[in-house]
C-alpha cells in the first residue's frame, strides 16, 4: 500500500513508545488501513504533505454512509488526528490537517451530489463505438442505477446478472446480499458490453483469469477500485463537471434522485443494503435543502 512505511512506523512507535495493548495496536491498524486506502486509491494522494482537512471530511462523509455507530466514528478521527500528529513530530509532514476535525458533526455533513444534467452529461463521454467506450459507459450506467459501491462493482459477478426480471444480485458489506433493480438503460448497456465487448477482454492464455467478474481490464483479470475511480474522474474532465466526482457520487445521486422522485425511504435503505435506516435519512436531508432553495427562489416573501 502507497503509506505502508508511515504505518509501521506509527504502529512500531505506539506498541512500543506508548505502551499499548496489541488488541488497541490492531484496532488503530485496522482504522488507518482503511483510511490510509481511502487516500491512495480514491483520492490518489501520494504523500502526507498532500493531505488537507477538506480529504480528511471526504472520507469522514464515506464514514457515515458506513452504518458506523459514533462511538466507532469518533474513535476513527481520534486515530486519524494521532496519526498526523506523529507524521509532524517525525518531519513526515509539516502540518496536521486533521486537528481541526470536529466531530461527530462532521461525519453528518450532507454528502454532494450530481444533478441528473450532470449524470447524463459524464454518460454521454464514452465513445461507444469502441471497447473501451463500451465497457466503461456501461460500468457509469450501472453505477447509477444500482446505488452500488465500487467494492461491489468490482466484485459483480456474471451469475448474480438476473436480466430475466430486471435485478442485479449485490454482495454488500459483511457478505450481506440484497436484490437491486437494474432499469432499463444499464440493463441494454450491460448486456451489450457482456455479450460482445468482454469476450474480448478474456486473457486467450488465462480464460480462467477473470474470476467470472463481469468487467475486466485490458489483461482479462477483474478491474480495480482505481480503474473504476479513474473512469469515473476522467469521464467527469471530459463532460466540463467541475465538481469533485468520484464513484461514490453514483450512490448519493442514485439515492437522492429516488427520494426526489418521491421513492419510499425503506425501499432506497433496501436498496443501497444500509442496516439502519437513520443512514439513509441523511439523503432526505439533501432532499431538503433542495426544498429551502426552491423555496427561497420561487416564494414571493422567501
Amino acid at each position: 500500500m502507497q503509506f505502508d512505511n508511515e504505518l509501521r512506523r506509527y504502529l512500531q512507535f505506539i506498541r512500543v513508545e506508548k505502551g499499548l495493548s496489541e488488541h488497541s495496536v490492531e484496532a488503530y491498524k485496522n482504522d488507518l488501513n482503511r483510511y490510509l486506502k481511502f487516500l491512495a486509491q480514491d483520492l490518489r494522494i501520494k504523500d502526507l504533505a498532500g493531505v488537507t482537512l477538506q480529504h480528511i471530511e471526504d472520507y469522514l462523509e464515506e464514514l457515515s454512509a458506513m452504518d458506523l455507530s459514533t462511538s466507532s466514528i469518533v474513535r476513527n478521527v481520534s486515530s486519524i488526528r494521532n496519526f498526523h500528529e506523529f507524521a509532524v513530530v517525525e518531519n513526515m509532514t509539516k502540518t496536521n490537517p486533521a486537528e481541526l476535525v470536529d466531530l461527530p458533526k462532521k461525519a453528518q455533513k450532507l454528502p454532494e451530489v450530481l444533478t441528473p444534467d450532470e449524470i447524463v452529461q459524464i454518460l454521454e463521454v464514452p465513445d461507444r463505438t469502441t471497447d473501451q467506450g463500451i465497457r466503461n459507459a456501461a460500468i457509469m450506467e450501472c453505477l447509477y442505477a444500482t446505488g452500488m459501491r465500487v467494492s461491489e462493482l468490482t466484485g459483480l459477478e456474471l451469475d448474480s446478472l438476473f436480466f430475466e426480471i430486471g435485478f442485479i444480485r449485490v454482495i454488500g458489506k459483511g457478505n450481506k446480499e440484497r436484490l437491486v433493480p437494474v432499469g432499463e438503460k444499464a440493463q441494454e448497456a450491460l448486456e451489450h458490453y457482456i455479450e460482445y465487448i468482454r469476450p474480448n477482454y478474456l486473457s486467450e492464455e488465462n480464460p480462467q483469469k477473470s474470476n467470472n467478474r463481469v468487467f475486466l481490464n485490458n489483461r482479462g483479470g477483474p478491474l480495480s477500485r482505481m480503474s473504476i475511480w479513474n473512469i469515473v474522474n476522467n469521464a467527469a474532465e471530459r463532460a466540463g463537471i467541475k465538481k469533485n466526482v468520484y464513484p461514490h457520487i453514483f450512490r448519493h445521486s442514485f439515492a437522492t434522485h429516488l427520494l426526489e422522485g418521491g421513492a419510499d425511504l425503506r425501499a432506497v435503505q433496501e436498496m443501497l443494503g444500509h442496516t439502519s435506516i437513520n443512514t439513509t435519512e441523511i439523503y432526505t436531508h439533501v432532499d431538503r435543502s433542495l426544498l429551502h432553495q426552491v423555496h427561497k427562489e420561487f416564494h414571493p416573501r422567501a
